[in-house]
């Protein structure tokens, strides 16, 4: 039954990211403008041109990139603080801890508990160093060498370094019903949801760059899907409760958010846009110095 609930939690939360990243993401994406139609806007509002150029100009624009992870921080904290709120009150969420431990326990076999461990491992770090790596190997052949590895070490090192953090200051005991497989530090959050939901999520923004909205999405939805179901495993092996494993999804996708747009999210480069209002600006002025000039300044 535990194996069952897993995989379909993992389907399900697949399917419902796809359609939410396929068509609600480019709201949230990098502006993809055509160049001809911002030398017209420059030609036909010379002002707000030098505005743009000013607000964003493209050494400066990881400024705006850092501002807005800072935004995300805030939105994911929140939402991390209101579960803390959740199990020290024991309302919400936490209503379902200790029924979802004893569910674990009560349809525990030797079959499910084996698959679940191995589908669990896939959440810790002999797994996923090693899956970064490889991944790091083949995007650098997109977006070179140094880009690829910066961003991942900063990924999925970092949010280790997050998890345990977070494990120190709140310090939550385990479950302590039937514990089926190993652990280490205190419960909350999970940690291998956590490095599940950043590290899958980083691997498919890697692969995604440069493919089809529905390619995306499809990366998007197995990355969801396999950090849910990893989420799933840890509370079925008794060892997280339910509310660690939620805080750890949360922590793991605010952390992956912050190191993409850190990154330049789907580009991994900042200023693209500003760039070419820079170009723009910098070729009217040369055809109308004196328009150009005054508009500037």
């Amino acid at each position: 039954m535990t194996l069952v609930i897993t995989l379909a939690v993992m389907v399900a939360a697949g399917l419902l990211a796809w359609p939410v990243y396929r068509y609600w993401s480019a709201a949230m994406m990098a502006p993809g403008i055509e160049r001809a139609s911002i030398r017209d806007e420059v030609h036909r509002h010379p002002g707000l041109a030098a505005a743009v150029t000013r607000r964003l100009d493209p050494r400066t624009l990881t400024g705006l990139g850092l501002t807005t992870a800072a935004a995300l921080v805030v939105v994911g904290g929140t939402s991390i603080g209101l579960i803390l709120v959740m199990i020290r009150n024991h309302v919400g969420f936490a209503d379902f801890d200790l029924s979802a431990a004893r569910f674990a326990a009560r349809h525990a076999n030797p079959t499910a508990t084996q698959a679940l461990r191995d589908i669990s491992q896939f959440g810790g770090a002999v797994a996923l160093v090693p899956l970064a790596v490889v991944v790091c190997v083949v995007a650098s052949r997109r977006h070179g060498l140094l880009t690829a590895a910066a961003f991942l070490i900063l990924t999925v090192g970092g949010q280790f370094a997050v998890a345990d953090l977070v494990k120190w200051i709140v310090d939550r005991t385990r479950p302590n019903i039937d514990r089926l497989t190993g652990f280490s530090g205190p419960s909350f959050p999970s940690g291998h949801a956590t490095a599940a939901a950043a590290c899958f999520a980083a691997f498919a923004m890697l692969f995604g760059i440069g493919r089809s909205a529905r390619v995306q999405a499809t990366l998007a939805a197995i990355a969801v899907g396999l950090a849910a179901g990893i989420a799933c495993t840890r509370v079925f092996l008794g060892v997280h409760w339910l509310t660690d494993v939620l805080g750890g999804l949360a922590l793991g996708w605010t952390w992956f958010a912050v190191c993409s747009i850190v990154f330049g999210g789907r580009l991994l480069h900042f200023g693209a846009p500003a760039e070419e209002v820079e170009h723009a600006v910098e070729s009217e002025r040369r055809r109308s110095p004196g328009r150009s000039g005054r508009a500037v300044a």
